[in-house]
Formats: structure tokens, sequence, C-alpha cells
């Protein structure tokens, strides 16, 4: 009897996400501009920094790095996230974190499909942030009433896709074959469809309401609204950007440009404005894709968060309407107080860090000592900083603002609701933060094995 072979997730990811950026390309041709700046920024970055160039590649993020990405949806009922999240159970991508946008007047919240091992994630790192509509939230009865109706009677999935994914929980994977056949269904429901599925007048008032609502409410499925590459020098490609004939948005998100990056910055140009038919043959315009550029740094700690979380409202206050170099200088003096050095914000427990044994450290019999900072010190052991691999709300929402209209910042506010979000998934969302201290945590015990010393260090 010939035994069925299954293929990795990893691997169906690593298909799905090579395709999905191919599709994207061919609709949004200034997506394929951007990733040439973007390789051209990280490669000129790395022939000017050896020393980040050994530590990439130490951590095996050297080659990620050019397949790296994600992307971004938007979904309108409870039923239609639980699928997507048996869709990207195939291919290894599980719900991490929970995120609150009304808070910046975007009504959704929202999760981020992602691998969670560090073998997957160095395969490829794919991610969708993906968030679910708030009907609730909008006020008038008569367009949340419309809405729902509308969202009643589409089905974002193919057939094969839905059999695929079936397939998958019974057999515990998918064939070679079966795979490509699932990349191409599942596409489908991150395609851009020309056709809306309402008359002008309904998007109309939609739109009036929330830009995004009508983005959500008013077409066949979720159309891919972004997709991300990772740079090393996100000021250097904002920069470039108006050369290559993109607008960039006013501001780069997140934190300042520092020599140890931490958590996430972001930029984006401006969404494409995309020619639409109505029902009744009305044509128009409708703008929601954009491109977007994302540098990654080190994941915070709690203490790191609270910190940074402080220091951000702080400079968010001093910034308004401040242009990106007015605003990078304002933000550089607010973050003066947070240390700009891996080790200090090491020792002051702000980061999350990998441990791992040097050449001498693994040649070393008997280390005699259980401190990580003593066996650091006698060069036995090194840590480097472990990649943050999520996403951050205000900067996300940020993004969200510019793109959609920024009009309605307070509209929204104050409504997270993560167990209404988690009974919508199907399922709890993981704690992006509980997997660094594991990752940390197991780095250290394998270190103290690795030198046969028992015992840990008491900032484990």
């Amino acid at each position: 009897m010939t035994q069925t072979i299954l293929l990795p997730t990893d691997e169906v990811r690593d298909r799905f996400s090579k395709a999905m950026s191919a599709m994207y390309q061919a609709e949004v041709p200034q997506y394929g501009t951007l990733l040439e700046l973007v390789e051209r920024v990280n490669q000129e970055t790395l022939s000017q920094q050896p020393e980040l160039h050994r530590r990439l590649e130490a951590q095996g993020e050297l080659a990620r790095l050019s397949v790296e990405r994600h992307g971004a949806i938007r979904v309108g009922t409870a039923a239609e996230l639980s699928m997507l999240r048996r869709l990207f159970a195939v291919m290894g991508m599980y719900p991490v974190g929970y995120y609150d946008l009304s808070e910046a007047g975007v009504p959704v919240h929202s999760t981020a499909f992602r691998p969670i091992d560090d073998e997957a994630l160095a395969r490829n790192p794919f991610r969708v942030f993906t968030s679910l509509l708030r009907l609730e939230l909008i006020e008038s009865e008569t367009l949340r009433q419309r809405s729902e109706e509308i969202l009643a009677k589409r089905d974002i999935f193919t057939l094969g896709a839905r059999k695929l994914i079936e397939r998958h929980e019974t057999q515990g994977g998918l064939t070679s074959e079966e795979a490509d056949q699932f990349v191409k269904e599942a596409l489908e429901t991150f395609r851009w469809h020309q056709d809306a599925t309402v008359d002008l007048d309904t998007y109309q008032a939609l739109h009036d309401e929330h830009r995004l609502i009508a983005d959500v409410v008013c077409f066949r499925g979720p159309h891919i609204n972004h997709l991300t590459p990772r740079t090393l020098d996100i000021d250097e490609v904002q920069r470039r950007m108006p050369e290559m004939g993109m607008n960039p948005k006013a501001v780069i998100e997140g934190p300042p440009r520092r020599e140890c990056p931490i958590l996430l910055r972001q930029t984006s140009f401006k969404a494409l404005e995309e020619s639409i038919r109505f029902a009744g043959d009305a044509q128009g315009t409708h703008t929601a894709r954009f491109g977007e550029i994302e540098q990654r740094g080190v994941a915070l700690t709690p203490k790191g968060r609270a910190l940074y979380d402080q220091l951000l409202t702080k400079g968010r206050k001093q910034t308004a309407g401040l242009d990106n170099d007015a605003h990078q200088t304002v933000m550089k003096n607010v973050f003066a107080k947070f240390p700009d050095n891996d080790e200090a914000m090491r020792r002051e427990a702000l980061a999350y860090f990998h441990y791992h044994l040097t050449e001498k450290g693994q040649a070393a019999k008997d280390a005699g000592s259980a401190d990580i900072d003593a066996l650091i010190a006698q060069g036995l052991v090194e840590a480097q900083p472990i990649t943050y691999e999520d996403f951050l709300p205000v900067s996300a929402a940020g993004i969200f603002q510019s793109n959609l209209g920024g009009g309605q910042n307070e509209a929204y506010a104050g409504n997270a609701n993560r167990d209404a979000f988690e009974d919508a998934l199907g399922a709890p969302v993981t704690d992006e933060l509980s997997l660094y201290a594991e990752r940390e945590r197991a780095s250290k015990a394998s270190v103290l094995a690795g030198l046969k010393v028992s015992g840990s260090n008491s900032t484990a």
C-alpha cells in the first residue's frame, strides 16, 4: 500500500505567500517597485554594516529577509473569521495577539495569523493581520441592518478551498498536489474584484459612515489591502520613495530611529484609486489598497512595553502636524530615556534575548556557574535580541487612517472586547509576550544544559 506523503505546513505557507506576492504585484504594480527599492536598501545596509550582517546571519534572519512579508485583510462576520482561522491553520499560521483598533477611531478588532515556533519563522515568517468589522459600533441602525443583510449573502471562500481545508483537518495535512490546488483556491479569497455587490447609493452611505465599513461590506471578498516587505533601514526607504514615484505617508509610525531598533516601525505609500462597477452599472472609484514597509526590532518585555507606551504617548502629544524629519527629531529626544544599547536593555529586563553558546562555550567542559551574566562575561555565552514578530495597535491604526481617511479619530474609541473576538474566532488568541518569554527561558535552559550546570539566573 502506497503511503500518502503530506507536505509540511511550512512548505504550504511558503508556496502561498509567494503566490500572494506575485498576484498582488500584478494587481498593484507599484508594489513591485517597492520590492526593488527595499531590496536595494537592504543590500546597501548590509554592506555598510558588517556587524549587522554577521548578527542576522548567526540568528538565521538573513535567509528569511528577502521572502518576509505580512499582509492585511478585513472580514465582516464571525463565520468568515472562524473559517479564516481554519484556512490559515493549513499553512501553520495561528492567531497571536488581540488588537483593539477602535482606540484610534477604526471600527475593527484584530489578530495576526502567523507561525509561532523558531523553525517555522526561519522558514517563512508570513503573517496576515486580520480584522473583524464591528457592526455593533455603527450608530445608524438602518446601516447596521443593511450591512448584516449584504454580508449574509456572500461566501468569501470557494467550494474547493472549503473541501481542501476539511481534507487537511481529516488527514492531518495535504499532499503536494493538494497544496498547489489549495493555494490556487485560497488566493480567490484575497483577490481584488472590480465589481461591487451593492448599488452606488448603498456604497456611498456606508462610505460616509466610515471608508473601512464600505471596504469590508461592499465587495465579494476581503481583498488583500497591502503586502509589506521588511527593510533594514526604513528611513532611507521613506526618503527614496518619492524618487520612485511613490507618495509616502507623512510620518513613520512607531519608535524613532535607533542604533538598536525596538518593536516595529512602519510607513506606507498612499492608497490607489481603483475603478469599480456598482450594481445597476454605475461606475465609480474605491480607495483602499496601498503599499507598506516595515522595520523590525527587538521584542520588549512588559516592563519595556510600559516604558515604550509612556514615551510614545508623550511624543505623540508633541508631534501633531509635524513633517517626518521634525517628528523624528522630537521622538528621538523623547526616547532618549529608553536605553539604546542591547546590553543595557538586557540588564534592565526591557527586552527579550535568545542565549546561545559561543565557540568557547561549546568547547568548555565545566563552566561552574549558572549565572548568565557571569557566563557572558567569560565569553562562554552570547545574547542576541529576539526579533519582534507582531504588530503595534497604534501603528496599525495610523496606517489604516492615513489610507482610509482620518476624520473620525474618536468615533469608536474605547471599545475593546477580546472575549467577543475570541468567540467569533472560535479559539483563544495566543499572548505574544508569552511566546517571547518562553523562547528566552528555553534558550537559557539549553545553554546551562550545554555547560552542564544547574540553576538559573534570577533575571530569567
